[in-house]
Parts: structure tokens; C-alpha cells; sequence
């Protein structure tokens, strides 16, 4: 497996970053997980502008499109595949230990992992901690994952793949790592950015393709939603059939289903939309 860090293609079980890096030491980075389909990465300059916001909401220099792209390449063709998870990590660098960054200039690291296509349906579960709207690191995609990780080994223990949370006002907001999205009566709501959500690549695709309404929901929407399901790059659109102990039955719904065909259709005719 070849993997890009610094400027190059290297081996990835000899590749090293610093320990003192400062996205090991305190998560001072920020990243962006691409799906690539036969060697070619999907919708590449929206995650690439999205990376940009979120190094600056960090303060962090502005990442090379270019030098991102080739790296990109340059890894996909290095590890051909028919399906792979690519992985784009911007940190701040080496770095002296604690919160100040040093002057050694950021690191960038692309890797890919093969990965397959996702089941139509899942199970969710909702969690007691919040997403901060307010927060500074609200809708960043930053390498501070632990909420994640502490959140998504509940859903695990509880036979599903996702957690969804609420915003510190008891709204609907976002899963681990997915933007979630209800049907009422026929029509599709997805919370707002300012909930405190993830401005989602496959979310936002699937707003414009589907016409989808962007609505303050309360967490208790998951109880009487028609439908229920989620986006992200790696899930595309992908069915709930079951959110704690309320079962969906026949999920993915019709409304969903039709969801999941549009952006199918959308994603294969145009891999850079």
C-alpha cells in the first residue's frame, strides 16, 4: 500500500509522521473522506473547497488544490480498487507540545482502504451527549473525533451503525459521521447548517437533486417520521430501518428509495458535480 505524505508517494508501512505533530498531540488538523469509484475520486473540488473552510476555521494556511489533487492521483493509481474510502488529513504540524502551533508548516497525508457498497437499510440509535452549535469547531471537519468515536461504540453495542445527536436546544442535528434526513407526509426535511450540522457533500447533492427542505426539527421527529435516512460519502443515500426500538418496516420507504435512485443516477453521470 502507497500512501502520499509531504510531497511524495511513500511506503505505508515505513511512512512517518512526527510525533510531535500537532494533529496527533492535541488534533490540530482537519480532513475530508472521499469516495472513489475505479480509481477516480467523486465530487473532488466541492471536498477540497470544503477542506479549505475548514483549515480556516482553524487557522491553519490554506491547502494546495493542486498538490491535493495530485496526491489524490497519484494514490489511486498507485492502489488500484473498484470502491476505496479516500482520505484526505491537513495538520497544523510539528508542533512544541501543548496548544501553540510551531513553524515547521503543516502535513499532509492521503491514504485509500478498500472498502465495499453500504446495505440499503440500518439501524440508528440516538445518544445523550449534544453537538454544540455554537462551538468553535461547529461545522469543521476536524481531526477531534473522539465525540465520535465514544458516540459510534454506543451505536455499535447496540446493533447499529450510526448515532445520531441533538444540538444543545434538543433539535435534530447529525449522526457520527452522516447528515440525517425524515419524510413527512411525502415532502424530505433535513436540519439546517446552523443546527450545528456537518454542511455534508452527499447532503448538500441530495438537497439540490431532491428538492429536500432544510427545517429545524426536534429530536423527537425520529419518532413519528414517515421515513427516516441518512447521507454521507461513503453511504450515499442509505435507509433507517430501525431508530432505538421504533422499527421501520419496509424501509428503505418509497420516498427514500426514490431518493437513492436519483442520486445514483446524478453521482454516475457526473463524478465531479
Amino acid at each position: 500500500m502507497s500512501i502520499w505524505l509531504d510531497g511524495a508517494l511513500r511506503d505505508a508501512t515505513t511512512a512517518s509522521v512526527s510525533v510531535f505533530d500537532h494533529g496527533l498531540t492535541v488534533g490540530d488538523g482537519v480532513f475530508e473522506t472521499l469516495k472513489a469509484v475505479d480509481g477516480k475520486p467523486f465530487a473532488l473540488t466541492r471536498h477540497l473547497d470544503r477542506l479549505t473552510r475548514s483549515a480556516r476555521g482553524l487557522g491553519l494556511p490554506d491547502p494546495d488544490h493542486d498538490e491535493v489533487a495530485r496526491a489524490c492521483a497519484a494514490v489511486l493509481k498507485a492502489n488500484p480498487m473498484p470502491l476505496g474510502r479516500l482520505r484526505v488529513t491537513y495538520t497544523g504540524g510539528q508542533a512544541p507540545l501543548g496548544s501553540e502551533r510551531g513553524e515547521h508548516g503543516p502535513t499532509l497525508l492521503v491514504a485509500v482502504s478498500e472498502t465495499t457498497r453500504r446495505p440499503d437499510s440500518t439501524a440508528v440509535v440516538t445518544v445523550p451527549w449534544i453537538r454544540n452549535e455554537r462551538g468553535a469547531l461547529t461545522g469543521l471537519k476536524t481531526t477531534s473525533y473522539a465525540e465520535n468515536v465514544v458516540a459510534l461504540a454506543r451505536a455499535h453495542e447496540q446493533g447499529a451503525s450510526e448515532a445520531l445527536f441533538a444540538n444543545s436546544v434538543g433539535q435534530l442535528c447529525e449522526g457520527t459521521g452522516s447528515n440525517v434526513f425524515v419524510v413527512l407526509d411525502g415532502e424530505i426535511h433535513t436540519p439546517p447548517v446552523p443546527s450545528g450540522c456537518l454542511a455534508g457533500i452527499t447532503r448538500a447533492l441530495t438537497v439540490d437533486w431532491t428538492g429536500a427542505k432544510e427545517t429545524d426539527l426536534p429530536l423527537d421527529v425520529l419518532e413519528r417520521a414517515d421515513e427516516i435516512f441518512l447521507t454521507s460519502s461513503l453511504r450515499d443515500v442509505q435507509g433507517v430501518h430501525r431508530v432505538d426500538g421504533r422499527e421501520l418496516p419496509g424501509a428503505p420507504g418509497p420516498v427514500t428509495a426514490k431518493a437513492m435512485r436519483i442520486f445514483e443516477e446524478r453521482s454516475r453521470a457526473d463524478l465531479n458535480p
